[in-house]
């Protein structure tokens, strides 16, 4: 099962092509965390936002934003699925909820990426209704799906194309989080056949 899984990855990149090199993803980075540094870094700022960082595609960029973040704040980790054995219809499932309280407080939720927008809106909303002052989405990028969102970022590391990407935590098939750049994926490639199942022992011959 190892070796298929590592073929399978294998091949999955090997057809696809780099689209932001490791130094424009660190740029990407950087650029949040001034904007951010902006907004609660004044030396006379009271701001004590809390960060949520939502698991597990947000997890390289939160490990590689908070370093660069000149300002007191908390932090706590959310994770919420539309997608896998959780999957109900489309309805968001939370796995984690905030162990803080987000009552009255500056919420910035940290995430990899902008896609259709349904989970971060209804993320945000939540959030919200459990008492957040304000709530601030900053996110790695934002995917160009050449229609309407029901949420905009507000601050936003790069734009990407319409395009299956990965690397700096986004993944295909659960690979290649680890990835420094982003690749984009043929397409033709995501149909590749399932894992095979567990083998079963050769029949022994009858007598």
């Amino acid at each position: 099962m190892q070796d298929y899984h590592h073929a399978r990855a294998r091949a999955l990149l090997a057809n696809a092509r780099q689209i932001v090199s490791p130094e424009a993803v660190q740029d990407a980075v950087r650029q949040v965390a001034d904007v951010l540094n902006q907004r609660f870094g004044a030396p006379d700022s009271t701001s004590f936002p809390l960060v949520l960082g939502v698991m597990g595609g947000a997890v390289v960029f939160t490990g590689t934003l908070l370093p660069q973040l000149d300002f007191p704040l908390e932090f706590d980790y959310i994770h919420v699925s539309r997608y896998g054995d959780d999957d109900r219809g489309g309805q968001v499932v939370w796995k984690v909820i905030p162990r803080q309280d987000v009552a009255g407080k500056t919420i910035v939720v940290v995430d990899d990426i902008l896609d259709e927008g349904e989970t971060l809106a209804h993320v945000k909303q939540r959030l919200l209704d459990m008492g957040a002052a304000e709530v601030i989405v900053a996110v790695f990028a934002d995917k160009n799906i050449g229609r309407s969102k029901p949420i905009q970022a507000d601050i936003i590391g790069l734009t990407l194309p319409n395009e299956f990407v990965v690397g700096f935590g986004m993944d295909v098939y659960g690979y290649w989080r680890n990835l420094p750049g982003l690749w984009s994926i043929n397409v033709e490639d995501l149909s590749v056949e399932p894992a095979p199942a567990f083998p079963v022992p050769d029949a022994k011959p009858t007598a």
